[in-house]
């Protein structure tokens, strides 16, 4: 059985019969083996939700849940007779992501998605300044750090120079990531943008769960 296939139209378009994520046939079988260990069985959806905070590495949980029970601002969608269960805030993060089960890993989530960027009092970050820097991270840096499953994404500027991202994916928790946002990110950003004199990195390294250098 082949992967169910993903959704290619916009989150504003969906109708309650199109999926939103991809569940392989290895994840499928994998999860109606652990589903088939609850007493309640039959009335058991899985229950995918977002469990990070915002502008932090995306986090997951799963979960059995009666989908009768289901919040009125859930989403949820049948795939292949089991039911899927998505918080509504969630929805737009986990479009067109794939649930993947392998012996090595578990169930494991590709996400094609980018966490949004935490709230910072006091930074601009929709400006002219703004887009110019958006612009270089979105042509030169991010391309740079994707051989490493990284990116950086744009939080905002002081007005003073001084430029504040945050790091993902292969970055974030990486051995290497200081030295990759000062001497490589920064250099890029400070050429490319007069108004820019310095990066500062708002990241929590310290709880990168998968990083690329150890």
């Amino acid at each position: 059985m082949s992967p169910l296939d993903a959704i290619s139209t916009a989150a504003g378009s969906l109708t309650t019969s199109d999926p939103i994520i991809v569940i392989t046939s290895e994840a499928m079988r994998k999860l109606i083996e652990l589903r088939a260990e609850e007493s309640d069985a039959d009335k058991l959806g899985l229950r995918l939700a977002i469990a990070s905070g915002q502008g932090e590495d995306f986090r997951y949980d799963l979960s059995f849940e009666e989908y009768l029970t289901a919040a009125f601002t859930d989403e949820v969608r049948t795939h292949d007779g089991l039911k899927v269960i998505i918080p509504g805030p969630d929805m737009e993060f986990l479009q067109g992501a794939t649930l993947d089960y392998t012996d090595s890993a578990g169930l494991v989530i590709r996400n094609p998605n980018r966490p949004p960027a935490p709230a910072v009092d006091g930074l601009v970050n929709d400006d002219e300044i703004s887009a110019h820097v958006e612009a270089v991270i979105a042509t030169e840096v991010n391309p740079a750090l994707a051989a490493h499953g990284g990116f950086v994404t744009y939080v905002g500027h002081d007005g003073e120079g001084t430029v504040y991202l945050t790091m993902g994916g292969g970055c974030h928790g990486c051995s290497m990531s200081k030295m990759t946002m000062l001497d490589g990110v920064q250099t890029m950003l400070v050429d490319a943008v007069e108004a820019v004199e310095r990066v500062k990195d708002l990241t929590d390294h310290t709880s990168g769960e998968n990083p690329f250098y150890s």
